[in-house]
């Protein structure tokens, strides 16, 4: 199926409009099972990988606006101090 590394080298885009196709697969049907199993596990990888790339990306919003924030407040506490 997948190889260990792979979501290391999709892209969220890639990973995202990957799933999307296995999604559309699976809604027309006409696949066997056993096809269909392996389709599903595949969306089920590629959402994985999907959800590690929005959490990275939550991550570094969150630490950004950390920073910002420490900065307005170093910034008042200087102006407070003049």
């Amino acid at each position: 199926m997948t190889e260990p590394d792979e979501g290391a080298t999709l892209s969220y885009e890639q990973a995202r409009d990957e799933l999307v196709d296995v999604v559309r697969r699976l809604e027309t049907g006409g696949a066997t099972l056993e096809e269909s199993l392996a389709l599903w596990e595949r969306g089920e990888e590629l959402a994985r990988i999907c959800g590690r790339w929005l959490e990275g990306a939550r991550a570094r919003l969150d630490a950004a606006l950390a920073e910002r924030d420490e900065t307005e407040d170093t910034s008042e506490e200087a102006a407070a101090e003049e």
